[in-house]
């Protein structure tokens, strides 16, 4: 499996489609922009939602929506354009997505969350009113002999 981590902006609003088998499956455009050789440029990618994931959060999925996508990395695809260029198309299954916190979109305060992460657990107060994520079963240093002092971060 390869997991992959994009963060960029919707470039149309969430669509949703059926297959042939009758599988529901919502469809994302996302454009990371990249620096290459002092030139910005944008890496276009798709990004399917399966079945029922993520429902509650697709009314919010909006065109210019900043967001951050986790998921697993498709086989690239190759095609010729109308130009006659030869293109890639990327694309990946969500398995998280959230709002980015550090985007923004042209419409003030459309209410959008500004930093929401959809999972199935939902998020906890703490005692000073900051929604905080629950914690995990174990953590990544229980159990394997390490302390604080010995990871590298």
């Amino acid at each position: 499996m390869n997991l992959l981590e994009i963060a960029g902006h919707l470039g149309a609003d969430a669509q949703e489609r059926f297959t042939s088998s009758g599988k529901r499956v919502v469809e994302l455009r996302v454009a990371c922009r990249v620096r290459h050789n002092g030139k910005d440029d944008t890496i276009w990618w798709r990004v399917s939602i399966w079945d029922e994931r993520f429902d509650r959060m697709l009314p919010y999925l909006k065109k210019g929506s900043a967001v951050i996508v986790v998921g697993e990395m498709n086989m690239p695809e190759t095609y010729v354009g109308k130009d006659g260029t030869t293109r890639i198309s990327m694309s990946m299954k969500a398995e998280m997505i959230k709002f980015s916190p550090f985007g923004r979109t042209d419409k003030p305060n459309d209410g959008q969350p500004q930093q929401q992460s959809y999972q199935s657990q939902p998020q906890q107060a703490t005692q000073e009113g900051r929604a905080e994520a629950p914690a995990m079963a174990a953590s990544a240093t229980e159990g394997s002999g390490f302390t604080g002092d010995d990871l590298p971060f």
